[in-house]
Protein backbone atom coordinates (compact mmCIF):
# COMPACT_ATOMS: atom_id res chain seq x y z
CA UNK A 1 0.00 0.00 0.00
CA UNK A 2 1.15 3.49 -1.17
CA UNK A 3 0.22 6.73 -0.07
CA UNK A 4 -1.04 9.14 -2.61
CA UNK A 5 -3.69 12.48 -2.68
CA UNK A 6 -6.40 13.94 -4.57
CA UNK A 7 -8.08 17.61 -4.69
CA UNK A 8 -11.17 17.79 -3.97
CA UNK A 9 -13.47 21.15 -4.12
CA UNK A 10 -16.08 20.41 -1.57
CA UNK A 11 -16.49 18.12 2.03
CA UNK A 12 -17.98 15.20 0.75
CA UNK A 13 -14.52 13.24 1.69
CA UNK A 14 -16.29 13.53 5.56
CA UNK A 15 -18.29 10.85 4.55
CA UNK A 16 -15.77 8.81 3.43
CA UNK A 17 -14.61 7.79 6.63
CA UNK A 18 -14.38 8.02 10.09
CA UNK A 19 -12.95 11.20 11.22
CA UNK A 20 -10.24 11.80 14.97
CA UNK A 21 -12.16 14.68 17.20
CA UNK A 22 -10.45 17.79 16.16
CA UNK A 23 -7.59 18.92 19.14
CA UNK A 24 -9.68 21.72 19.16
CA UNK A 25 -13.26 23.30 18.47
CA UNK A 26 -11.89 25.57 15.91
CA UNK A 27 -11.25 22.43 13.71
CA UNK A 28 -14.61 20.77 14.53
CA UNK A 29 -16.67 20.13 11.16
CA UNK A 30 -19.59 21.96 12.67
CA UNK A 31 -17.12 25.28 12.93
CA UNK A 32 -15.92 24.70 9.54
CA UNK A 33 -19.50 24.20 8.28
CA UNK A 34 -20.77 27.53 9.96
CA UNK A 35 -17.87 29.52 8.18
CA UNK A 36 -19.15 28.32 4.73
CA UNK A 37 -22.92 28.57 5.17
CA UNK A 38 -22.67 32.05 6.00
CA UNK A 39 -19.54 33.49 3.53
CA UNK A 40 -17.09 33.99 6.02
CA UNK A 41 -14.79 31.55 3.82
CA UNK A 42 -15.73 30.87 0.00
CA UNK A 43 -14.55 32.63 -3.45
CA UNK A 44 -16.42 35.87 -2.31
CA UNK A 45 -14.93 36.28 1.00
CA UNK A 46 -11.42 35.41 -0.82
CA UNK A 47 -10.97 31.73 1.05
CA UNK A 48 -11.21 29.74 -1.70
CA UNK A 49 -11.24 26.65 -0.51
CA UNK A 50 -9.14 23.17 -1.51
CA UNK A 51 -9.27 19.90 0.24
CA UNK A 52 -6.02 17.48 -0.17
CA UNK A 53 -7.29 14.12 0.59
CA UNK A 54 -4.29 11.38 1.12
CA UNK A 55 -5.45 8.02 0.86
CA UNK A 56 -4.30 4.73 0.89
CA UNK A 57 -3.84 2.76 -2.22
CA UNK A 58 -3.01 -0.60 -3.49
CA UNK A 59 -0.04 -0.81 -5.20
CA UNK A 60 -0.69 -4.90 -6.50
CA UNK A 61 -3.79 -3.53 -8.81
CA UNK A 62 -3.44 -3.69 -12.44
CA UNK A 63 -5.28 -0.09 -13.32
CA UNK A 64 -5.10 -1.25 -17.25
CA UNK A 65 -7.91 -4.22 -16.23
CA UNK A 66 -11.34 -2.22 -15.78
CA UNK A 67 -12.71 -4.35 -13.21
CA UNK A 68 -9.81 -4.60 -11.00
CA UNK A 69 -9.86 -1.15 -11.28
CA UNK A 70 -12.70 -0.51 -10.00
CA UNK A 71 -12.28 -2.37 -7.37
CA UNK A 72 -9.58 -0.85 -6.08
CA UNK A 73 -11.48 2.42 -6.24
CA UNK A 74 -13.25 0.61 -3.35
CA UNK A 75 -10.86 -0.16 -0.95
CA UNK A 76 -9.42 3.61 -1.23
CA UNK A 77 -8.79 4.15 2.32
CA UNK A 78 -8.75 7.59 3.47
CA UNK A 79 -5.75 9.00 5.89
CA UNK A 80 -5.92 12.59 6.27
CA UNK A 81 -7.31 15.60 5.15
CA UNK A 82 -5.09 19.36 4.90
CA UNK A 83 -7.19 22.11 3.96
CA UNK A 84 -5.90 24.58 1.25
CA UNK A 85 -7.24 28.39 0.78
CA UNK A 86 -6.52 30.49 -2.34
CA UNK A 87 -6.12 33.96 -1.10
CA UNK A 88 -5.38 37.75 -2.80
CA UNK A 89 -5.08 39.10 0.53
CA UNK A 90 -4.20 38.71 4.35
CA UNK A 91 -7.09 39.66 6.12
CA UNK A 92 -7.88 37.01 8.53
CA UNK A 93 -4.41 35.03 9.70
CA UNK A 94 -2.31 36.87 11.88
CA UNK A 95 1.00 35.68 10.92
CA UNK A 96 2.04 38.76 8.66
CA UNK A 97 4.31 38.63 5.54
CA UNK A 98 3.25 41.89 4.24
CA UNK A 99 7.05 42.84 4.25
CA UNK A 100 7.09 39.47 1.73
CA UNK A 101 4.62 41.18 -0.11
CA UNK A 102 6.07 44.59 -0.69
CA UNK A 103 9.96 42.69 -1.80
CA UNK A 104 8.11 41.01 -4.26
CA UNK A 105 6.04 44.30 -5.54
CA UNK A 106 9.17 45.97 -5.84
CA UNK A 107 10.91 43.68 -8.02
CA UNK A 108 7.45 43.55 -10.40
CA UNK A 109 6.37 40.07 -9.22
CA UNK A 110 2.78 39.00 -9.02
CA UNK A 111 2.58 37.81 -5.13
CA UNK A 112 -0.94 36.92 -5.59
CA UNK A 113 -2.43 34.54 -5.02
CA UNK A 114 -0.96 32.61 -2.46
CA UNK A 115 -1.64 29.51 -0.74
CA UNK A 116 -2.89 29.52 3.18
CA UNK A 117 -3.54 27.02 5.44
CA UNK A 118 -5.25 27.52 8.94
CA UNK A 119 -8.35 28.08 10.78
CA UNK A 120 -10.07 30.96 9.21
CA UNK A 121 -9.75 34.08 11.47
CA UNK A 122 -8.37 31.49 14.48
CA UNK A 123 -4.95 32.67 15.77
CA UNK A 124 -5.05 29.37 17.70
CA UNK A 125 -2.83 26.89 17.57
CA UNK A 126 -4.08 23.82 16.61
CA UNK A 127 -3.73 20.52 14.10
CA UNK A 128 -4.58 21.70 10.77
CA UNK A 129 -4.80 18.21 9.16
CA UNK A 130 -7.56 16.22 10.27
CA UNK A 131 -6.84 12.53 10.56
CA UNK A 132 -8.90 9.56 10.16
CA UNK A 133 -9.13 6.89 13.46
CA UNK A 134 -6.30 5.16 14.15
CA UNK A 135 -3.91 7.02 11.96
CA UNK A 136 -1.12 9.51 13.23
CA UNK A 137 0.37 12.77 11.46
CA UNK A 138 3.67 11.15 9.99
CA UNK A 139 6.14 12.39 7.77
CA UNK A 140 4.99 10.83 4.97
CA UNK A 141 1.45 11.98 5.49
CA UNK A 142 2.81 15.09 5.42
CA UNK A 143 5.02 14.86 2.58
CA UNK A 144 1.78 13.42 -0.02
CA UNK A 145 0.15 16.76 1.52
CA UNK A 146 3.07 18.39 0.72
CA UNK A 147 2.74 17.17 -3.17
CA UNK A 148 -1.16 18.15 -3.24
CA UNK A 149 -0.03 22.11 -2.28
CA UNK A 150 2.60 22.23 -4.47
CA UNK A 151 0.05 20.95 -7.59
CA UNK A 152 -2.35 23.45 -6.37
CA UNK A 153 0.65 26.08 -6.29
CA UNK A 154 1.55 25.08 -9.78
CA UNK A 155 -2.32 25.00 -11.34
CA UNK A 156 -2.48 28.89 -9.54
CA UNK A 157 0.62 30.40 -10.08
CA UNK A 158 1.03 30.81 -6.01
CA UNK A 159 3.92 32.79 -5.05
CA UNK A 160 3.90 30.49 -1.18
CA UNK A 161 1.98 28.48 0.88
CA UNK A 162 1.63 29.65 4.78
CA UNK A 163 0.44 26.72 7.40
CA UNK A 164 -0.22 29.26 10.22
CA UNK A 165 -0.30 28.36 14.06
CA UNK A 166 0.31 24.91 13.79
CA UNK A 167 1.17 22.30 16.56
CA UNK A 168 4.92 21.84 17.15
CA UNK A 169 4.77 18.80 16.40
CA UNK A 170 3.68 19.41 12.71
CA UNK A 171 6.12 22.60 12.39
CA UNK A 172 9.05 19.95 13.56
CA UNK A 173 8.00 17.37 11.04
CA UNK A 174 8.21 19.52 8.31
CA UNK A 175 10.69 21.69 8.67
CA UNK A 176 13.50 18.58 9.26
CA UNK A 177 11.91 16.51 6.64
CA UNK A 178 11.97 18.83 4.37
CA UNK A 179 15.03 21.16 5.36
CA UNK A 180 17.00 21.57 2.28
CA UNK A 181 19.68 22.96 0.88
CA UNK A 182 18.57 25.31 -2.08
CA UNK A 183 20.57 25.77 -5.26
CA UNK A 184 19.33 29.08 -6.25
CA UNK A 185 20.65 29.68 -9.75
CA UNK A 186 20.36 25.92 -10.42
CA UNK A 187 16.28 26.40 -9.28
CA UNK A 188 15.82 29.34 -11.42
CA UNK A 189 17.05 27.54 -14.67
CA UNK A 190 15.62 24.82 -13.89
CA UNK A 191 11.91 27.01 -13.47
CA UNK A 192 12.84 29.40 -16.58
CA UNK A 193 13.18 25.86 -18.82
CA UNK A 194 9.61 24.97 -17.73
CA UNK A 195 10.23 22.65 -14.86
CA UNK A 196 7.29 22.17 -12.22
CA UNK A 197 7.50 23.73 -9.16
CA UNK A 198 6.80 20.47 -7.62
CA UNK A 199 10.40 18.80 -9.35
CA UNK A 200 12.30 21.74 -7.17
CA UNK A 201 13.71 21.02 -4.38
CA UNK A 202 12.17 24.10 -2.00
CA UNK A 203 12.58 24.20 1.63
CA UNK A 204 10.15 24.85 4.17
CA UNK A 205 10.55 27.33 6.78
CA UNK A 206 9.73 28.06 10.19
CA UNK A 207 8.60 31.19 11.85
CA UNK A 208 7.63 31.39 15.51
CA UNK A 209 5.45 34.08 17.56
CA UNK A 210 4.31 34.70 21.09
CA UNK A 211 0.94 34.16 22.63
CA UNK A 212 0.15 34.22 26.45
CA UNK A 213 -1.64 31.37 27.70
CA UNK A 214 -3.03 30.85 31.51
CA UNK A 215 -1.94 27.80 33.16
CA UNK A 216 -4.58 25.87 36.08
CA UNK A 217 -1.27 24.83 37.73
CA UNK A 218 -0.67 25.78 41.74
CA UNK A 219 2.73 25.33 41.81
CA UNK A 220 2.39 25.50 45.65
CA UNK A 221 -0.10 22.87 45.63
CA UNK A 222 1.51 20.03 44.05
CA UNK A 223 0.62 21.81 40.42
CA UNK A 224 -3.39 20.65 41.45
CA UNK A 225 -5.90 23.02 39.76
CA UNK A 226 -6.23 25.99 41.41
CA UNK A 227 -9.23 26.06 44.00
CA UNK A 228 -10.99 29.46 42.96
CA UNK A 229 -9.96 32.92 42.18
CA UNK A 230 -8.19 33.71 45.25
CA UNK A 231 -5.88 31.01 45.42
CA UNK A 232 -4.50 32.21 41.62
CA UNK A 233 -3.99 35.39 43.25
CA UNK A 234 -1.97 34.36 45.95
CA UNK A 235 0.50 32.84 43.43
CA UNK A 236 0.81 36.78 42.47
CA UNK A 237 3.12 39.13 43.85
CA UNK A 238 1.43 41.68 46.35
CA UNK A 239 1.57 44.68 43.81
CA UNK A 240 0.17 42.78 41.08
CA UNK A 241 -2.62 40.74 43.05
CA UNK A 242 -3.36 44.23 44.25
CA UNK A 243 -3.53 45.83 40.96
CA UNK A 244 -5.90 43.13 39.95
CA UNK A 245 -8.47 43.80 43.00
CA UNK A 246 -8.48 47.53 41.97
CA UNK A 247 -9.53 47.13 38.55
CA UNK A 248 -12.24 44.34 39.46
CA UNK A 249 -13.55 47.12 42.16
CA UNK A 250 -13.70 49.84 39.71
CA UNK A 251 -15.83 47.40 37.53
CA UNK A 252 -18.23 47.16 40.19
CA UNK A 253 -17.97 50.69 41.60
CA UNK A 254 -19.33 51.74 38.28
CA UNK A 255 -22.39 49.91 38.78
CA UNK A 256 -21.31 46.78 36.21
CA UNK A 257 -22.29 43.16 37.22
CA UNK A 258 -21.12 40.45 34.57
CA UNK A 259 -22.72 36.81 34.29
CA UNK A 260 -22.09 34.08 32.68
CA UNK A 261 -23.85 32.01 30.31
CA UNK A 262 -22.81 28.58 28.26
CA UNK A 263 -25.05 26.86 25.21
CA UNK A 264 -28.65 26.61 25.44
CA UNK A 265 -29.10 29.03 28.08
CA UNK A 266 -27.79 31.89 25.53
CA UNK A 267 -31.26 32.98 24.15
CA UNK A 268 -31.22 35.01 21.20
CA UNK A 269 -31.79 38.35 22.86
CA UNK A 270 -28.21 37.43 24.16
CA UNK A 271 -27.00 36.83 20.66
CA UNK A 272 -28.12 39.92 18.88
CA UNK A 273 -26.79 41.92 22.16
CA UNK A 274 -23.15 40.10 21.89
CA UNK A 275 -23.59 41.17 17.90
CA UNK A 276 -23.98 44.54 18.35
CA UNK A 277 -21.30 44.81 21.17
CA UNK A 278 -18.60 42.84 18.81
CA UNK A 279 -19.55 45.09 15.88
CA UNK A 280 -18.66 47.89 17.71
CA UNK A 281 -14.94 46.84 18.22
CA UNK A 282 -14.83 46.97 14.09
CA UNK A 283 -16.80 50.61 14.06
CA UNK A 284 -14.72 52.30 16.21
CA UNK A 285 -11.76 51.50 13.90
CA UNK A 286 -14.28 51.94 10.59
CA UNK A 287 -13.72 48.64 9.56
CA UNK A 288 -16.53 46.12 8.60
CA UNK A 289 -16.62 42.69 11.05
CA UNK A 290 -15.16 39.44 8.99
CA UNK A 291 -18.11 37.16 11.33
CA UNK A 292 -22.23 37.99 10.88
CA UNK A 293 -24.71 37.48 13.41
CA UNK A 294 -25.68 34.24 11.64
CA UNK A 295 -22.70 33.02 12.18
CA UNK A 296 -22.70 33.12 15.58
CA UNK A 297 -26.37 31.57 16.00
CA UNK A 298 -25.03 28.98 13.38
CA UNK A 299 -22.49 27.98 16.33
CA UNK A 300 -25.11 28.21 18.79
CA UNK A 301 -27.52 25.70 16.48
CA UNK A 302 -24.72 23.13 16.20
CA UNK A 303 -21.90 23.35 18.58
CA UNK A 304 -23.24 24.64 21.96
CA UNK A 305 -21.91 22.58 24.42
CA UNK A 306 -18.50 24.17 23.23
CA UNK A 307 -19.79 28.02 23.94
CA UNK A 308 -19.50 30.22 27.08
CA UNK A 309 -20.85 33.79 27.30
CA UNK A 310 -19.61 36.88 29.90
CA UNK A 311 -21.78 39.34 29.62
CA UNK A 312 -21.52 42.81 31.57
CA UNK A 313 -24.89 44.45 32.72
CA UNK A 314 -25.35 48.23 33.69
CA UNK A 315 -27.09 49.33 36.84
CA UNK A 316 -30.46 49.07 34.48
CA UNK A 317 -29.82 45.51 33.81
CA UNK A 318 -28.76 46.36 29.74
CA UNK A 319 -26.34 44.22 28.25
CA UNK A 320 -23.25 46.75 27.56
CA UNK A 321 -20.50 44.22 26.52
CA UNK A 322 -19.99 40.92 25.79
CA UNK A 323 -17.24 38.05 25.54
CA UNK A 324 -17.79 35.28 23.47
CA UNK A 325 -15.38 32.27 24.35
CA UNK A 326 -15.19 28.22 23.04
CA UNK A 327 -13.64 25.73 25.52
CA UNK A 328 -12.51 22.06 24.84
CA UNK A 329 -15.03 19.05 25.69
CA UNK A 330 -12.57 15.92 25.18
CA UNK A 331 -13.78 12.48 24.73
CA UNK A 332 -11.89 9.13 23.97
CA UNK A 333 -11.57 10.08 20.16
CA UNK A 334 -9.81 13.18 20.97
CA UNK A 335 -6.10 13.29 19.51
CA UNK A 336 -4.90 14.49 22.79
CA UNK A 337 -7.26 14.05 25.17
CA UNK A 338 -4.80 15.03 28.33
CA UNK A 339 -4.13 18.08 26.83
CA UNK A 340 -7.59 19.02 25.16
CA UNK A 341 -8.82 21.18 28.23
CA UNK A 342 -8.55 24.95 26.94
CA UNK A 343 -10.94 27.45 27.43
CA UNK A 344 -10.37 30.18 24.31
CA UNK A 345 -11.19 33.93 24.35
CA UNK A 346 -12.36 35.07 20.56
CA UNK A 347 -14.54 37.78 20.36
CA UNK A 348 -15.16 40.93 22.83
CA UNK A 349 -17.16 44.16 22.07
CA UNK A 350 -18.34 46.92 24.13
CA UNK A 351 -20.82 50.06 23.38
CA UNK A 352 -18.63 52.62 25.17
CA UNK A 353 -15.51 53.26 27.27
CA UNK A 354 -15.52 51.59 31.03
CA UNK A 355 -12.45 51.56 33.23
CA UNK A 356 -11.49 48.24 33.88
CA UNK A 357 -14.24 46.27 31.74
CA UNK A 358 -11.79 44.57 28.97
CA UNK A 359 -9.61 42.95 32.19
CA UNK A 360 -12.86 42.17 33.79
CA UNK A 361 -14.80 40.18 31.03
CA UNK A 362 -11.84 39.19 28.62
CA UNK A 363 -9.53 38.05 31.42
CA UNK A 364 -10.83 37.70 34.67
CA UNK A 365 -14.13 36.30 34.19
CA UNK A 366 -12.46 33.38 32.10
CA UNK A 367 -9.70 32.60 34.75
CA UNK A 368 -12.53 31.92 36.62
CA UNK A 369 -14.81 29.81 34.62
CA UNK A 370 -11.56 28.02 33.49
CA UNK A 371 -10.70 27.22 37.40
CA UNK A 372 -14.97 26.21 37.74
CA UNK A 373 -14.82 23.46 35.00
CA UNK A 374 -11.17 22.01 35.42
CA UNK A 375 -9.99 23.33 31.90
CA UNK A 376 -6.24 23.09 32.34
CA UNK A 377 -5.48 26.62 30.23
CA UNK A 378 -7.11 29.77 28.65
CA UNK A 379 -5.93 31.15 25.48
CA UNK A 380 -6.86 34.54 25.69
CA UNK A 381 -6.29 34.97 22.04
CA UNK A 382 -2.87 36.90 19.72
CA UNK A 383 -0.76 40.00 20.93
CA UNK A 384 -1.04 42.13 24.04
CA UNK A 385 1.85 42.11 26.42
CA UNK A 386 -0.75 43.91 29.03
CA UNK A 387 -2.00 39.72 29.59
CA UNK A 388 1.66 39.08 30.60
CA UNK A 389 1.54 41.02 34.04
CA UNK A 390 -2.12 39.67 34.79
CA UNK A 391 -0.89 35.65 34.73
CA UNK A 392 -0.46 34.81 31.59
CA UNK A 393 2.74 33.18 30.41
CA UNK A 394 4.76 33.38 27.19
CA UNK A 395 4.15 30.83 24.99
CA UNK A 396 5.53 30.14 21.22
CA UNK A 397 3.86 29.75 18.09
CA UNK A 398 4.89 27.90 14.94
CA UNK A 399 4.08 28.86 11.19
CA UNK A 400 5.75 27.30 8.66
CA UNK A 401 5.78 29.07 4.72
CA UNK A 402 7.37 27.24 1.40
CA UNK A 403 8.07 30.02 -1.61
CA UNK A 404 7.96 29.00 -4.87
CA UNK A 405 9.79 31.89 -6.58
CA UNK A 406 13.76 30.83 -5.95
CA UNK A 407 14.65 33.94 -6.50
CA UNK A 408 13.47 35.44 -2.85
CA UNK A 409 14.32 31.90 -1.11
CA UNK A 410 17.72 32.87 0.71
CA UNK A 411 16.67 36.06 1.90
CA UNK A 412 13.31 35.19 3.25
CA UNK A 413 15.04 31.57 4.82
CA UNK A 414 18.05 34.84 6.05
CA UNK A 415 14.72 36.22 7.84
CA UNK A 416 12.92 33.84 9.17
CA UNK A 417 15.90 32.51 10.63
CA UNK A 418 16.34 36.04 12.53
CA UNK A 419 13.02 36.40 13.07
CA UNK A 420 13.01 33.18 15.30
CA UNK A 421 16.40 34.67 17.05
CA UNK A 422 14.20 38.08 17.64
CA UNK A 423 11.44 36.32 19.00
CA UNK A 424 13.51 33.76 21.58
CA UNK A 425 14.95 36.70 22.81
CA UNK A 426 11.90 38.17 23.52
CA UNK A 427 10.08 35.36 25.27
CA UNK A 428 12.61 35.55 27.43
CA UNK A 429 12.41 39.05 28.69
CA UNK A 430 8.24 38.38 28.78
CA UNK A 431 9.03 35.25 30.83
CA UNK A 432 11.22 37.29 33.18
CA UNK A 433 8.54 39.97 33.55
CA UNK A 434 6.09 37.63 34.86
CA UNK A 435 3.96 38.66 37.75
CA UNK A 436 4.14 35.26 40.09
CA UNK A 437 5.97 35.60 43.25
CA UNK A 438 9.33 33.22 43.59
CA UNK A 439 7.60 30.10 44.86
CA UNK A 440 5.05 30.06 41.70
CA UNK A 441 7.45 31.04 39.01
CA UNK A 442 6.80 28.55 35.77
CA UNK A 443 10.25 27.52 34.64
CA UNK A 444 11.64 28.72 31.19
CA UNK A 445 13.79 25.69 29.47
CA UNK A 446 14.30 27.94 26.16
CA UNK A 447 12.30 25.71 24.16
CA UNK A 448 10.65 26.33 21.00
CA UNK A 449 7.82 25.00 21.79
Amino acid sequence: MSLEYALINDTSWQSQTEWQTPDTPFMSFAFWQALTDTGAIGEQAGWLPIFILVHRVDDTTDSTDTLVASAAEDTLQPVAVMPVFIKGHHRGEFVFDHAWAEAYARYGVDYYPRLVTSSPYTPITGQRIWLAKGETLSEDILKIAMAGIDDIAQQVGASSWHGLFVTPGLASIATTSMSTEIDVELAIAAQESGVESAAIELPIFERQGCQFLWQNKDLLNDSKPFADFDAFLMTLRAKKRKTIRAERRKVAEQGISCQRKCGDAISDADWKAFYHCYVMTYAVRGQQPYLTVDFFMALAASMPEHIMLAQALDASGEIIASSLFLYDKPDSDSIDVDNNTTLYGRYWGALGEYDSLHFELCYYQGIEFAIEQGLMSFDPGTQGEHKLVRGFIPTTTHSIHRIYDPRFVPAIGDFCTRDRMHMAQYRQQAFEALPFNADNMPEFDGKDS
